[in-house]
């Protein structure tokens, strides 16, 4: 065995590796003061004195056979530092220790069995740093509905080049710090205009037969703005102009509006924004506003401009997708059963949880 694979062997085996833990060897060896920190409370943890021996033991053992990594273990650890109950903290890191994967598979598992610490929100606050190179940062804390505001607005009109730049440059036309850009540009709007929330109610097919049936009176339906409204309701609105209907079927997901253009129309977007809120390249927090439509199967590949065969990307995950399935380098997004769900190059489907309120999950619970 190489050096190198004798590190990568103790890496692995942390369990052994850690019984014969010292923090001065690692000192002397020139180790970060973090990483020492890291690894004695893993040895307090796995070696220390506790109340808990029983599950201490299970710990070990339960670690070794799911092979969990130096770093995984270090993870564990973090993702419990908000737990204060000495019982509950030994039972999640049971749980997460059972997590059988790689690193990325134990954070998304971390997400649904470690609950979430309740802490109060940031205020609203504006700060700057310190002057270097004549650049200076900016940092902003906002309201949820102001940052989406701004960045909507940031987002008009970009090119092809890098967005921050062109974000830069199109907020400070807002601001009025660019006066000679006033109107040259059609990117940047006079100024930022406050998100009007715009109710679209969410019908299941089957349901949508009953309430114009007149049958509906019992029918909740969601709409998009978080609120409910009854069938009954539904029967004397829906003619408003306020309200606007979306059908969507268990299987296939929003009702198509079949087009033979090559660019999807304003229904055809309202849809697919509502079909998924989000991206849906894991982890990623755009929003479906700030997205390009993207063809699942490339218009240059026979794809279509039908409802099943369109999904709001992110600019650059739209760039990225691999269009051809035969050769997956970035991964693809794909239709699963009326939701765009993202399929990794090895195959796998994870979807994007960054956003719950998708028509499919609200209407069919996926």
């Amino acid at each position: 065995m190489n050096p190198f694979a004798a590190l990568v062997a103790g890496l692995t085996n942390p369990v052994e590796t850690l019984e014969h833990f010292d923090a001065q060897v690692l000192r002397d060896t020139g180790c970060s003061p973090a990483r020492i920190r890291e690894w004695t409370k893993l040895h307090k943890v796995y070696y220390g004195k506790t109340t808990f021996t029983r599950k201490q033991a299970d710990a070990i053992t339960v670690a070794r056979s799911t092979q969990k990594s130096l770093d995984q273990l270090v993870y564990i650890e973090s993702r419990l530092s908000g737990v204060t109950d000495p019982g509950q903290k030994w039972r999640l890191r049971l749980a997460l220790l059972s997590v059988k994967g790689d690193y990325q598979t134990l954070q998304r598992r971390a997400k649904t069995i470690v609950p979430e610490v309740d802490k109060p929100a940031a205020e609203p606050t504006l700060g700057f740093g310190r002057s270097r190179k004549k650049r200076r940062p900016i940092i902003i804390t906002a309201r949820e509905d102001d940052a989406a505001a701004i960045e909507f607005a940031s987002r008009q009109g970009l090119g092809d080049g890098p967005a921050g730049p062109q974000m830069y440059e199109n907020l400070m036309t807002i601001l009025g710090l660019r006066p000679d850009a006033q109107g040259e540009r059609d990117a940047a709007p006079a100024r930022v205009a406050p998100a009007v929330p715009r109710p679209l109610i969410l019908v299941p097919l089957p349901d949508y037969i009953t309430i114009i049936g007149g049958d509906g009176d019992d029918t909740i339906l969601g709409l998009t703005d978080g609120t409910t409204i009854t069938g009954a309701d539904y029967l004397t609105q829906h003619h408003g102009a306020e309200l606007e209907v979306a059908l969507f079927h268990p299987q296939e997901g929003a009702v198509n509006l079949y087009d033979t253009q090559r660019f999807a129309n304003r229904k055809q977007r309202d849809l697919a924004r509502a079909t998924m809120p989000t991206c849906p390249v894991p982890e990623c927090r755009h929003a479906a506003d700030n997205c390009q439509v993207h063809h699942i199967t490339a218009w240059s590949r026979g794809g279509h401009t039908n409802m099943d065969n369109l999904a709001m990307l992110f600019r650059y995950h739209n760039r990225t997708n691999d269009d051809d399935p035969e050769h997956a380098y970035r991964g693809r997004v794909e239709n699963i059963r009326g939701t765009p769900t993202w399929r990794s190059p090895r195959g796998h489907l994870v979807a994007n949880t960054t956003h719950p309120y998708g028509a499919m999950t609200l209407l069919y619970g996926r």
